[in-house]
């Protein structure tokens, strides 16, 4: 039998929610998928899973020289992200480098790891799963600014890997129904509705959007198209 059509996806978090939705749409496109997460993904939704807390950078550098031994990885997905809601006077400095390590540095240090393999290739996607709250939005100073600076790099990545047929791009969701959204908005509850109402779509995204996406720039017709930031929120930063 012959390897997968794509060759080898890794996502990191890719275990739940958005993840997960990434994840099965990459598999479902032909790729060979690799979730390294802490939390462990459904039965079926990847071909691979390594159990892994992205913030410990040893670890995180380790698995993904194994991976990089053994596996041809023509699309780093770097999805994973935490959230620590809080007014910038109550921000927490061990929540700064906990934001910083997990939402950041793990981006660089996948990159770093399955780059080379890319540029003998002569062809790799990396895609950073950033956010519309790079734009703004109150209660977020740590995620915006790790979000903001995932997207900063992934245009300086594009410049620099142009030339060896990577491209970087970023994907920027907002607002979308995961589990996680519902369990702390219940679907009849004013406030919830209050926050559909003003998506010019008027429905909340699904984690499924955010794949669609992901999947237009993992595409090899996706070549041409590099350093750039697609919003997937229902037009809610067009105003």
């Amino acid at each position: 039998m012959s390897g997968p059509a794509r060759g080898t996806a890794l996502i990191t978090g890719g275990a739940q929610g958005i993840g997960a939705a990434i994840t099965a749409r990459l598999r479902a496109d032909g790729f060979r998928t690799i979730v390294m997460d802490i939390a462990t993904p459904p039965e079926g939704v990847a071909d691979s899973f390594i159990q892994l807390d992205l913030s410990d950078a040893d670890a995180t550098r380790e698995a993904c020289a194994r991976i990089a031994a053994q596996e041809s990885v023509s699309c780093l997905v770097n999805n994973v992200g935490i959230v620590v809601p809080a007014p910038v006077e109550d921000v927490e400095l061990r929540d700064f480098d906990r934001l910083f390590h997990i939402n950041l540095r793990s981006s660089l240090i996948c990159a770093q790891a399955f780059i080379p393999g890319m540029k003998a290739a002569g062809h790799g996607r990396i895609v950073m799963n950033t956010s519309r709250v790079t734009l703004g939005k109150e209660l977020r100073t740590l995620y915006s600014a790790t979000k903001g600076a995932a997207q900063a790099m992934a245009r300086t990545w594009a410049l620099e890997l142009g030339p060896f047929g990577i491209t970087v791009n970023c994907v920027a969701p907002g607002p979308i129904g995961t589990d996680a959204f519902w369990r702390n908005n219940p679907p009849d509850a004013p406030r919830t509705r209050a926050i559909i109402d003003q998506i010019p779509m008027r429905r909340m995204g699904k984690p499924e959007d955010v794949a669609n996406a992901v999947s237009f720039f993992a595409a090899p017709e996706a070549g041409f198209v590099t350093g750039q930031t697609l919003f997937v929120c229902g037009g809610v930063t067009t105003g």
